[in-house]
């Protein structure tokens, strides 16, 4: 905040480049090289304003009518949307419960044919907080190097890459030839708090990276330049406020898991990354939309339907614990309260 404030009075007011400050390209080139072991020029970082819009220009600059993207369901909702509205045609894979919600890498590759273009990864994942394990994506990737895999790219999302409780964050840009065939996807709204800042980044191969930035000046013209300038001030800061947030959301994910699990009909895993509690609702013999719609109504409690996330969420809400301990607890006395009359 401080730095953004200094460089409204610095006059960081203006227009920039498209693909974003070189400063703060050279920043992110810097932490993502740190973090995942790669080695990143800043020729191959875009700006935006979020990371949605690298999630949408992606797409719209690789898939054409009747093309195929592999995606996750349930997942993030704007994967399917962007491919539905640009007329190619979503092919979902699943995120079982019984894998603690990671991927199958056999299913992906079973999906592939002569139409698939993009194959989306979200890494730790929304809704379920599920994260990919290293050895389903060096499977991966193995099978994306094969004849099989051809010439196929990969929208790797990894807004929640530091958010992780167990075991540590495997990107698929870390294995060999899969940096040249990936757009990873990443931002500050997670790590750090900036939700509201609207800042996020795609790292790509350099001729895309042109492309996207054409579609930025087409559509944004630019990332805000004052909060590109906070930005930098984040990434090469005192990072201990990221493991201190880290650890209250790990302290958050036993209050909320252990709540859910005592609520009949209620069956919940623990999630190993991001801030979402995923739980199993089936046993409460009620559909994902009735019971989400009758938290809020009856009991003033919003959570999402797993449908929301698409078809294969049903049975399923999804809970954001990016809320205090004392609201968590206060939520779940609600749903138990509201299980106990209605249940």
């Amino acid at each position: 905040m401080e730095a953004a404030a200094a460089a409204l009075r610095e006059g960081w007011t203006h227009y920039g480049p498209p693909a974003g400050l070189p400063q703060l390209r050279e920043a992110i080139a810097e932490d993502v090289a740190k973090r995942r072991g790669i080695m990143v020029d800043p020729a191959e970082v875009v700006v935006t304003p979020g990371a949605k819009p690298i999630m949408f220009f992606t797409i719209l600059a690789l898939v054409e009518r009747d093309d195929e993207v592999l995606y996750p369901n349930p997942g993030y909702p704007i994967y399917e949307s962007v491919v539905n509205f640009l007329g190619a045609r979503p092919v979902p894979y699943s995120l079982p419960e019984k894998n603690d919600f990671d991927l199958d890498v056999n299913e992906i590759i079973s999906k592939i044919t002569d139409r698939t273009r993009l194959i989306v990864l979200n890494s730790p994942h929304n809704p379920t907080g599920g994260v990919m394990s290293r050895a389903e994506v060096k499977a991966l990737a193995e099978a994306l190097n094969s004849p099989r895999g051809r010439d196929i790219l990969v929208l790797a999302d990894e807004i929640y890459n530091r958010l992780i409780f167990e075991g540590e964050h495997t990107s698929l840009t870390r294995f060999p030839g899969m940096k040249e065939r990936t757009i990873l996807l990443d931002g500050f709204s997670k790590t750090y708090a900036m939700t509201g800042w609207r800042l996020g980044y795609g790292v790509m191969p350099q001729p895309l990276a042109q492309q996207v930035a054409l579609l930025m000046t087409n559509s944004n013209s630019c990332t805000a330049s004052f909060t590109q300038i906070a930005g930098v001030a984040a990434l090469r800061g005192d990072q201990s406020s990221v493991e201190t947030m880290r650890q209250e959301f790990a302290r958050r994910r036993e209050v909320i898991v252990a709540g859910l699990n005592a609520i009949p009909g209620f069956r919940c895993r623990k999630p190993h990354g991001a801030f979402y509690a995923f739980p199993n609702i089936t046993g409460t013999g009620r559909s994902s939309r009735a019971l989400a719609d009758a938290l809020l109504n009856q009991a003033g409690v919003a959570c999402l339907s797993g449908t929301a996330f698409g078809s294969w969420g049903e049975g399923y809400l999804r809970f954001s614990y990016a809320n205090s301990v004392e609201n968590i607890q206060k939520a779940l006395d609600r749903i138990k309260n509201w299980a106990k009359k209605n249940l």
